[in-house]
């Protein structure tokens, strides 16, 4: 398998605190990689190390086949991150900030400052300081910033925090354009389940400081098989015509309106007529599969429910 990303045994100890434990991540070349977790879980610290902004306890990161610690000048010439919230200096423009961006990082392309503001749509910001931008505009600018020098490998911490829901289409599209034009890497970090089952491939899901699983969403899928999800106008009513009409057993009500039917080959047509017969009111019948978040769910127990949305 073709790792771009790897880590062995990752750790990060402050006094007695142990932020990450002995983390194994392997992101495949030409992936996106969701880092699913509750907030303060480890997911900042890690990308933190994985950026030498924080040196480990324990183990050890390799980016390009190559230990991050001893070849960390050529590494990071070829990755870009943004890593929790932004910092600009405020009385710059957009344009300007980007330009010395540019600058810092010996990239002499300036005319991609421009293109880079349209991918993220802040072209119409003119000389506006940055100390004036909503906190949506700061992210934009702040991812932005890390896509203008076209890097191999982007690391991006809850990138789709203070947005809007166009903005974050906007974002979940523009990367997924990365990935799939550019061959860009790209590892993102998120609590918003959702958000990650719409852009990622594999998932790493991280709970206390420890790597629980990495899998692929199409092994999430295939481990659920599909189901049937029934909504009617009464449950109890529905119940019955499953049970005692046509005699299936395997379903489970979900809440006063839902309930789900895991019976391979069930004929819906037939569902829908026996339901009809009873008087009970069909707003909707759909396959579906196990999602993401039912899928975390399983994995770490109720405990961190409140934690993501």
């Amino acid at each position: 398998m073709d790792y771009i990303l790897t880590t062995n045994q990752l750790t990060k100890t402050y006094r007695e605190n142990t932020a990450v434990s002995h983390l194994n991540m392997h992101v495949k070349r030409g992936s996106i990689y969701g880092f699913l977790g509750p907030n303060g879980s480890g997911k900042s610290t890690t990308m933190k190390m994985m950026m030498n902004l924080v040196k480990p306890t324990e183990g050890s990161v390799a980016m390009f086949g190559r230990n991050l610690e001893q070849h960390s000048a050529d590494i990071l010439r070829r990755v870009a991150a943004m890593i929790e919230t932004p910092a600009f200096y405020g009385n710059l423009s957009a344009e300007q900030t980007l330009q010395i961006h540019c600058e810092y990082m010996g990239y002499y392309k300036m005319e991609d400052c421009q293109k880079a503001l349209e991918l993220v749509g802040l072209t119409g910001t003119g000389r506006k300081p940055v100390r004036r931008f909503s906190m949506g505009m700061k992210q934009r600018l702040g991812i932005a910033r890390a896509i203008l020098t076209h890097p191999e490998v982007l690391i991006l911490d809850e990138p789709i925090n203070g947005l809007d829901p166009e903005g974050a289409l906007q974002m979940r599209s523009l990367l997924k354009r990365l990935n799939r034009e550019d061959g860009t890497t790209i590892l993102i970090s998120s609590h918003i389940l959702s958000e990650i089952e719409q852009i990622a491939d594999t998932v790493g899901i991280l709970n206390k400081g420890k790597l629980i699983k990495e899998v692929t969403m199409e092994e999430v899928y295939a481990m659920s098989g599909s189901y049937t999800e029934l909504e009617v106008t009464d449950v109890r009513k529905a119940g019955y015509v499953l049970e005692e009409v046509l005699k299936l057993h395997n379903y489970r009500i979900f809440s006063d309106s839902v309930v789900r039917i895991y019976e391979e080959q069930l004929d819906n047509n037939m569902l829908a007529d026996a339901l009809l017969k009873q008087q009970v009111g069909i707003r909707g019948i759909s396959a579906r599969h196990l999602t993401l978040e039912e899928y975390f769910h399983q994995l770490i127990g109720g405990d961190s429910h409140d934690a993501l949305n």
